[in-house]
């Protein structure tokens, strides 16, 4: 499994095997950073939307599905639970909901908490269960702090925690460094690489943070 990393929300999945995954594609014009094409079988947005069949995605092609909203999925071998949840502190639904994925790869386990701001209920944990890769929110302006993305991380325990939506050169929306949360986390110099290869039941133990450099910026 190979996990690369676009900026803000926008991950892309790739398996031998397995459909290709797109994770919270955004518009290039609209957010100041480059997203270089990438093709997709399947395509998840965090934001609840009324036509998934309708919705087109620059920068992105491929006969792709887009999902959308809670549920779960099965398509080409790849499990998918989509649980709602607050994307401001108040859990006020205010925002509107965000939609967390989990994506199981015979056995491997990727949860992108997408544009979260509540901390998660007991129900949610068990909704999404146990988590190898965890993709975290840190910089969002009215989601999680540091401490409570650090709580989100020891409620999911995921073996593996690579930050996302958080500032970067260029991008014109407004996002927090991603130092606090590595600081929370105890982590004084991260591990950094352009993308991640990683296999079921590789690296058990104690979790670790990964910074993923954006790739085409």
């Amino acid at each position: 499994m190979n996990i690369g990393w676009y900026g803000l929300g926008c991950f892309q999945f790739t398996a031998r095997g397995y459909p290709t995954v797109v994770t919270d594609p955004y518009d290039p014009a609209t957010v100041g950073l480059r997203l270089p094409q990438l093709s997709a079988d399947i395509v998840t947005s965090s934001q609840l939307l009324a036509e998934p069949r309708k919705a087109s995605w620059p920068g992105v092609s491929g006969n792709y599905r887009t999902l959308a909203a809670p549920g779960e999925y099965e398509i080409g071998g790849v499990f998918i639970t989509a649980v709602s949840s607050a994307r401001n502190r108040a859990r006020d639904w205010a925002d509107g909901i965000n939609i967390v994925y989990s994506f199981i790869y015979d056995g491997l386990v990727i949860c992108h908490l997408g544009e979260l701001g509540g901390m998660l209920t007991q129900t949610d944990v068990e909704s999404i269960g146990g988590v190898d890769v965890l993709l975290v929110p840190v910089g969002l302006p009215n989601g999680l702090t540091p401490a409570a993305a650090s709580e989100v991380v020891s409620m999911l325990e995921p073996r593996l925690v690579i930050p996302m939506q958080y500032s970067l050169p260029g991008l014109t929306l407004q996002r927090k460094s991603v130092e606090p949360f590595l600081r929370e986390m105890g982590v004084a110099e991260p591990e950094v690489a352009d993308k991640l290869s990683v296999r079921r039941g590789e690296g058990a133990g104690e979790t670790r943070v990964l910074l993923l450099r954006p790739s085409g910026q």
